[in-house]
């Protein structure tokens, strides 16, 4: 596969950013084992197209003049509310030199357990580390679902297909991509309201408010009575 070429321009670090993006560039930079940090510019627009190509995980092609370097599309830093790039790291791979990159994984066939057993398909990874030479790296990984077949089934990256020319970095043991029953929730129903027990409690406290009434009326009949008596003891003496 033809790798993608990439037109640069150095530029000077008196340039102001923001007139050169103005211009429609994108001010960048690329640096590498062997190479020093250098400011370039690209094309906003081809930097874009190449970017949705390669990926982080390709090597590209950065044509400067007569010179070209192998380089990986490193870091970029994009507008926090547009979205669009404004400035761009590229990696410069070392000449004869392998590059571990972590390859993203795309899941492609059908699950018989979440076809048929109405599953949930788990991607535990995204994507997968690898080592290779620039030539041979993949643009991605292809994962194929359709072993997992019961709930029980894992795939693992020992699993996957790797390209010739292309090693393995990360563990062959490790789950790729599962398949978990799906747990219906059940909605509960509200819990009824004893009404016996609310009217047995009403009525106790009624009659315990009512024992409190007899009991604060009798001290005031006894008072009276009292009073009475005192009355009688009076005429009795006249």
């Amino acid at each position: 596969m033809a790798m993608i070429t990439l037109a640069v321009e150095k530029r000077t670090k008196d340039q102001k950013m923001e007139a050169l993006r103005n211009k429609g560039l994108l001010p960048a930079v690329f640096y590498g084992p062997k190479e020093k940090s250098t400011p370039i510019t690209v094309s906003r627009v081809d930097f874009v197209k190449v970017w949705k190509k390669a990926g982080e995980s390709s090597v590209i092609i950065l044509k400067d003049g007569a010179h070209e370097h192998e380089a990986l599309i490193h870091e970029i830093d994009v507008h926090p509310v547009t979205g669009v790039p404004r400035h761009a790291d590229f990696y410069v791979i070392e000449k004869g030199k392998k590059v571990k990159v972590h390859v993203p994984l795309t899941f492609d066939g059908v699950s018989p357990a979440v076809k048929d057993l109405a599953g949930i398909l788990v991607k535990v990874m995204r994507e997968l580390e690898i080592e290779a030479a620039p030539k041979d790296l993949p643009h991605d990984l292809s994962v194929d679902i359709s072993a997992l077949v019961e709930f029980t089934s894992v795939i693992r990256a020992k699993d996957i297909k790797i390209p010739a020319g292309v090693t393995l970095i990360a563990s062959p043991e490790e789950i790729v991509a599962s398949v978990s029953e799906a747990v219906e929730e059940v909605e509960e129903a509200p819990t009824a309201v004893d009404m016996s027990a609310i009217e047995v409690e009403k009525k106790g406290k009624e009659a315990k408010e009512g024992e409190e009434g007899a009991a604060d009326a009798k001290p005031a009949a006894d008072a009276k009575g009292g009073d009475k008596d005192a009355k009688g003891g009076k005429e009795a003496k006249k």
